[in-house]
C-alpha cells in the first residue's frame, strides 16, 4: 500500500487556545511549537494575530524560532487581519469566510456572492504581499457542495495554495465525510484540508476518513482541546496514520511529552482513558487479558506502547488473575508459595471490590508482608 499523501497542520496554539479559560503565554506557545516541530509536524498555526497586540507578539515569537515547520495564522477576509499576518512574519495565512446559508444570513447580512468576491480580493492582497494562502470555508459541512466547488475553484484561480473544509459544528459522521470529501477532492485544483470538530465524538475518525478520501492537510490539536468538545486529537491522528495510512515519518515517541506539556500549559488534564496518552491507555487489569498478553502482546494491544515510548502496565484489582499476580510479584523481586499467592490474590480482589481502587506496588508489598506474617 502506498502511504497516504498527507501533512499535518496542528492548530493547538489557535483553535486549541479557544478552549474556554485557556490562554497561552508567548513562552508557552514557543515551547509547544518547538516540540511540535520535533515531532515532525509540517505546519503550525500559531494564533490569530489580529486579536490583540500580545497575540501578534506571541505569533512572532513562534515565527522567530526558525523551525522546520511552516508557520501559519488565522485571518478574517479583512485587510487589517491580513496586515497583522504580514506583521507577524508568518509563512501562510488562513483566510476564512463562513459559507453556510445560516452563517451568511446572520453574520454578513448580504449576498454570499458579495462575500466571496470580497474574500478573493483579500486572497489577492495576501498573495501580493508574499504570503502563501489557505482559503477556508467555515461551516462547510452545512454548505451546498456546489458553492464549495465554486469557492475552491475561484480561490485556486486567485492563487490560493490550499483550500479548506471545516466541519465547524462537528455534525458529520465518517460516511458523510467520505462522501463529501471524495466529491470535493475530485474537483479541486489545489490540495484540500480537513478541519474537524468533535461535537459528535467523530473528529479523529472524520479526519482519518478525509485523508483516506484524498484530503492532504489534516488539522489537529494536542489532546483534542478546542471550543466546546474540541478538535481532532493529534496523538490519535498520528497513530492512526501510522497504522492505517502507512505514514511513518512522525516521531510518535514525543507524543507523551507533548501531551503533558499542553495539559500543563492549558490547565486541562488528560483523561485516564484518553487513547494513546491517557494514564490507562496501556494498563491492563483483567486476568484473562494479562494471561494472554504475557504470551503475545498482540492479543489485547493493537497499538503497542513502545511505538510512543510508553510502557505496558499490569494493574491489580477486582478482575486480576493468578498469572497476573505471579508476574507482578516476581517483578517486585518477591517469591511466594502457592498458598501465599492464593491468599494475596484473595486480598487484592477484596480490596478492589470493596474499596473501588487498584492495588499499587506499595499496597501490594504491604499485603505480601501481611500474608507472610500470617505464617
Amino acid at each position: 500500500m502506498e502511504p497516504w499523501n498527507v501533512e499535518i497542520c496542528d492548530v493547538t496554539l489557535r483553535d486549541g487556545e479557544q478552549t474556554p479559560g485557556v490562554s497561552f503565554t508567548c513562552e508557552e506557545k514557543a515551547a509547544i511549537a518547538t516540540l511540535l516541530d520535533k515531532t515532525g509536524i509540517e505546519v503550525i498555526e500559531a494564533g490569530f494575530p489580529a486579536v490583540s497586540a500580545y497575540e501578534l507578539q506571541c505569533v512572532r515569537a513562534v515565527t522567530s524560532l526558525d523551525l522546520e515547520a511552516r508557520i501559519c495564522c488565522l485571518a478574517r477576509a479583512k485587510q487589517g487581519d491580513i496586515d497583522a499576518a504580514i506583521a507577524a512574519e508568518v509563512d501562510m495565512v488562513s483566510i476564512f469566510i463562513a459559507t453556510s446559508d445560516l452563517h451568511v444570513r446572520l453574520k454578513y447580512r448580504r449576498p454570499r456572492a458579495e462575500v466571496l468576491d470580497e474574500a478573493l480580493r483579500m486572497v489577492d492582497y495576501a498573495r501580493d504581499h508574499g504570503l502563501s494562502v489557505r482559503f477556508a470555508a467555515e461551516d462547510a459541512s452545512r454548505t451546498e457542495t456546489a458553492f464549495l466547488h465554486e469557492m475552491y475553484r475561484r480561490g485556486a484561480e486567485h492563487g490560493a495554495h490550499l483550500v479548506s473544509f471545516a466541519d465547524t459544528v462537528g455534525c458529520l459522521v465518517p460516511l458523510e465525510m467520505h462522501r463529501v470529501m471524495s466529491q470535493l477532492v475530485s474537483e479541486s485544483r489545489v490540495p484540500l484540508c480537513a478541519h474537524c470538530h468533535n461535537d459528535l465524538g467523530c473528529a479523529t475518525a472524520n479526519t482519518l476518513t478525509a485523508a483516506q478520501a484524498g484530503a492532504f492537510q489534516l488539522h489537529t490539536t494536542v489532546n483534542g482541546i478546542g471550543e466546546r468538545a474540541g478538535n481532532a486529537r493529534l496523538e490519535e491522528v498520528l497513530v492512526g496514520l501510522f497504522h492505517k495510512g502507512g505514514v511513518d515519518r512522525y516521531r510518535l515517541d514525543h507524543l507523551p511529552a507533548l501531551s503533558a506539556l499542553v495539559a500543563e500549559c492549558s490547565g486541562i488534564p488528560v483523561g485516564k482513558t484518553h487513547p494513546v496518552v491517557g494514564e490507562h491507555a496501556f494498563a491492563h487489569e483483567s486476568g484473562i487479558h494479562i494471561a494472554a498478553l504475557l504470551q503475545d502482546p498482540n492479543t489485547y494491544e493493537y497499538v503497542h506502547p513502545a511505538e510512543i515510548g510508553a510502557e505496558r502496565r499490569f494493574v491489580l484489582g477486582k478482575h486480576s488473575g493468578r498469572r497476573a499476580l505471579e508476574h507482578v510479584v516476581c517483578s517486585l523481586g518477591c517469591r511466594l508459595d502457592d498458598r501465599q499467592i492464593s491468599r494475596v490474590l484473595e486480598l487484592v480482589k477484596e480490596r478492589g471490590e470493596h474499596q473501588k481502587c487498584t492495588v499499587t506496588p506499595e499496597v501490594l508489598m504491604d499485603l505480601i508482608r501481611r500474608v507472610r506474617g500470617e505464617g
